[in-house]
């Protein structure tokens, strides 16, 4: 026997070892073939280096999923045609040289159209579960804002036999198997494309690196030689040698291309030597080259000098209808139209007769009819081992989806979906822009902020695709009845931008022509609109900035503007304000009051009035915790100075902290006190406080801290809260209420209230909003809402509290319908804890606090 003849385990005198190996179904790259072995590329590759290594591989058939559970648990020794990634780099090992290179794709049912990721837009799509492939084409759908329905499926056939059967639209796969399989199923292949990857056989971490090791010597010596079993197995199976893609896919052609049909021609001695380099002993026939130059993707051809084609790929005759018989000695003037000809031949003279590498792209016709169609062409110059030129070499890749992907990003970052305008990113830049240009050429120019009134209207009581009707039609009419040079645009909901430039360097012609276009706007927009089965009419309000007002700065410029509509809408709506430094004044003193505010809930400049609440006999029966400020300039600060800057800068949570806190220990310091050690205390709560997410948290924290009874502490809620998150807010309620908390709604009667959600609410107290004690005695409908609020807070089993009693009429007309508990200055003003204890002590029944008060 001869030594070649004698397997490396035998010479080395290694003993054989039996190789579990996973087989799952994914053809034509590894299966189980009918004698119960793997199959297919990588199933021969591995019985191949079984057969020389003296191993013995017992297939494990299992699911994709299953699988990868199996080789990282160490039940299967090798796995063969994994994708590598860093993920499960942490989990297998790899050896070095991929087996295979592939990539993803979709495939499609019939009549289905998918030309692009957009198009994907409310499909299923099928994908291997466990693949790398779900991850990343879920992340390629939400880069794109795309919704589509991703369903893991166990194996790529069972997929495509779903998708055959109308189950999906498409199924995500590698190309390798897609391609096996897609006609067999009716499917077919789309141009959506995505995710190049390199194929390796895998083990359990640290488990085989003898395997691998093995594995990698046998493919660095096959992949070296085209007459190697590597190379026979793959033209069997019908795949193309492993090249590396790279993002650079023209480069990639073109070296490709340089070595292989250089090849063929013989070439000189320069490029052989280049080719030697590139392939490393790669030799073989003309029908292997072409073979391979038939797989790729990009057009390739050969020209002589005379600019007569001598050869050209599958894709090349196909483009043109031609045999390569056919093509060989035709001219572009034979199968081009001339205006595309003449653009074509000019950069081919520039190749043959300058020597010059071009690289440009060329729109021609698109193939069997089709419209025009953009390439990315490469062509080179070919020379003789004597420097001269003989033809030139060209590669045409079609980049038209890339070019129409390019242009559709560019819109959804520049424009708006809607109305087609220019969104806030493109007016920003177009704005840096004129000012600058502004500057240069000491012109004028002006901002209009247009802002639709009452929009929200429209869209509560007839839908936001009302909304969205009305809102292309007022960007119609504003758009028709600008300048070119002005810019449009739409900054989101209801808010439109007109940019003005080059007006009058004259500040009062300026004036003058932008009052007068901002008039001719409000005209326009004032007429109705036709709206599916409505005539709508709707207005604007507009706000103007002039250029020079600015201090030259988007940001400034913007600002004012912004403030000048608000102005309008101020002004009764329907109109055209422009900017004054009364309005800058306004808001630097509330910019003033929230850097107070910050401060001051640093120094702890804020401290706790009580407001009494008592009974019909004058008892105290509660008390309100009410904030105030002492400010270190201002002196005392009422509430309605700050409350609502608190609210809109998001202090009012820190500022809520506090009160909670302070009122908290005030409850401490009462349970000390038996007079005192029962009496409610009350705080208010905003909305943007009870909808925080940690609010619950927050109140027990501070009940926990302070060491406060939960079940004197009463949280004022007002309706508003009422108004969006009903059932959190019922569950925050009822988790508070489950600690002893108590609630009270506030101001009840100016809401919305559902009484669906009322009766749901775990309410202690109803308190009768001011506004209606107020008129109580004057205004009949004042007094038969409160007597609607008594009746349901009864039926409810709620106490009833009104506030803003001031006068002994109001006290004893609201008694006189049922309500027995009460708030106000009749009573008492909101004061220190000093004086509502001191007060309380004076008042012993009911008739003494109003001679008192009187």
């Amino acid at each position: 026997m001869s030594l070649w003849l004698i397997s490396p385990a035998v010479m080395s005198g290694l003993p054989s070892r039996d190789v579990r190996v996973g087989v799952y179904e994914n053809a034509p790259k590894i299966m189980l073939g009918e004698d119960g072995e793997p199959s297919g590329i990588l199933g021969e590759l591995l019985q191949q280096i079984a057969r020389e290594e003296g191993w013995t591989l017992q297939p494990v058939v299992c699911s994709w999923s299953q699988c990868l559970e199996q080789v990282s648990a160490g039940q299967i020794d090798l796995l063969p045609d994994v994708a590598f990634s860093d993920a499960r780099a942490r989990t297998l090992d790899f050896h070095q040289i991929p087996s295979l290179y592939s990539w993803s794709q979709l495939y499609r049912r019939e009549n289905v159209v998918l030309n692009s990721v957009l198009d994907l837009q409310g499909m299923r799509i099928l994908v291997l579960a466990g693949s790398i492939q779900q991850q990343y084409l879920q992340s390629l759908l939400e880069s794109f804002s795309v919704r589509a329905d991703l369903v893991p499926v166990e194996s790529l056939r069972e997929g495509f036999e779903r998708v055959s059967a109308g189950e999906a639209e498409a199924i995500a796969a590698n190309y390798h198997f897609g391609d096996y399989v897609a006609a067999h199923y009716g499917v077919h292949q789309t141009s959506v494309m995505f995710q190049p990857a390199r194929l390796f056989y895998a083990t359990g971490k640290g488990a085989n690196a003898q395997l691998l090791g093995t594995i990698d010597r046998y493919l660095g010596q096959w992949t070296q030689d085209p007459d190697s079993r590597y190379f026979q197995i793959l033209q069997r199976w019908g795949t193309a040698a492993p090249v590396a893609r790279v993002t650079a896919p023209v480069r990639w052609g073109l070296a490709t291309l340089g070595a292989l049909l250089l090849l063929a021609l013989g070439g000189t001695a320069l490029l052989r030597r280049q080719v030697a380099l590139k392939t490393r002993h790669l030799r073989t026939s003309e029908k292997k080259l072409s073979t391979i130059l038939n797989s790729v993707e990009s057009y390739i051809y050969i020209k002589d000098t005379e600019l007569r084609y001598q050869y050209g790929n599958g894709r090349v005759c196909d483009y043109f209808g031609r045999s390569p018989e056919q093509l060989a000695g035709c001219t572009d003037e034979a199968l081009l139209p001339p205006e595309v000809v003449t653009a074509v031949r000019r950069t081919d003279r520039r190749v043959l007769d300058a020597g010059e590498r071009v690289m440009e792209e060329e729109t021609l016709p698109g193939p069997e009819g089709e419209g025009p169609r953009t390439y990315l062409t490469v062509k080179i110059p070919l020379r003789d081992s004597g420097g001269k030129t003989y033809g030139l070499c060209g590669i045409s890749t079609d980049i038209t989806a890339q070019k129409r992907n390019q242009q559709e990003i560019h819109q959804l970052a520049f424009y708006d979906q809607l109305t087609g305008l220019p969104n806030r990113r493109l007016l920003l830049d177009r704005l840096a822009h004129a000012l600058a240009t502004r500057e240069r050429s000491h012109t004028e120019g002006a901002l209009l902020f247009i802002d639709l009134d009452n929009f929200k209207d429209l869209n509560d009581t007839l839908g936001h695709d009302m909304g969205d009707q009305l809102l292309r039609q007022v960007a119609e009419r504003l758009d028709s009845h600008v300048r070119d040079s002005d810019t449009l645009a739409r900054l989101g909901g209801d808010e439109f931008v007109l940019m003005f430039e080059g007006l009058d360097r004259q500040a009062d012609r300026a004036l003058f022509e932008v009052e007068s276009i901002a008039g001719k706007l409000l005209e326009v927009l004032r007429e109705p609109y036709a709206l599916p089965g409505h005539s709508h009419n709707s207005t604007v309000s507009i706000g103007v900035a002039m250029f020079s007002e600015a201090q030259s700065t988007v940001e400034e410029l913007l600002k004012r503007a912004d403030l000048a509509m608000y102005e309008a809408k101020t002004a009764g709506r329907n109109q055209v304000r422009f900017f004054n430094p009364q309005m800058q004044a306004e808001v630097s003193a509330r910019a003033a009051i929230e850097a107070d505010l910050r401060a001051g809930l640093k120094a702890e400049q804020f401290f706790l009035h009580y407001q009494p609440q008592v009974d019909a006999q004058g008892k105290l029966v509660g008390a309100e915790a009410l904030v105030r400020w002492r400010h270190p300039e201002m002196g005392l600060v009422a509430p309605g100075a700050f409350i609502a800057v608190a609210e809109s800068t998001g202090l009012i949570l820190p500022l809520g902290r506090y009160i909670m806190r302070c009122a908290c220990r005030q409850l401490v310091a009462w349970a000390e006190q038996p007079q005192w050690a029962r009496l409610p205390l009350a705080v208010n709560i905003s909305a943007r406080q009870f909808h925080h997410p940690g609010f619950v948290e927050e109140v027990c924290a501070v009940l926990d801290e302070t060491g406060a009874n939960p079940l004197r502490l009463k949280l004022e809620l007002t309706e508003s809260l009422l108004i969006e998150n009903v059932e959190t807010m019922i569950s925050n309620m009822n988790r508070l209420k489950a600690r002893g908390v108590r609630f009270s709604l506030d101001d009840f009667g100016t809401g919305y209230s559902s009484l669906s959600y009322l009766k749901r609410l775990p309410l202690d107290q109803l308190k009768i909003d001011q506004s209606f004690v107020r008129d109580l005695l004057k205004d009949p409908n004042d007094a038969a809402i409160v007597k609607t609020i008594i009746a349901l807070g009864s039926s409810l089993d709620l106490a009833v509290i009104a506030e803003g009693v001031e006068t002994k009429a109001q006290c004893d007309a609201l008694i006189a319908i049922g309500c027995y508990q009460f708030q106000g200055y009749h009573f008492g003003r909101p004061g220190t804890v000093d004086v509502l204890e001191s007060w309380s002590e004076g008042y012993h029944d009911h008739r003494y606090a109003f001679e008192r008060q009187e």
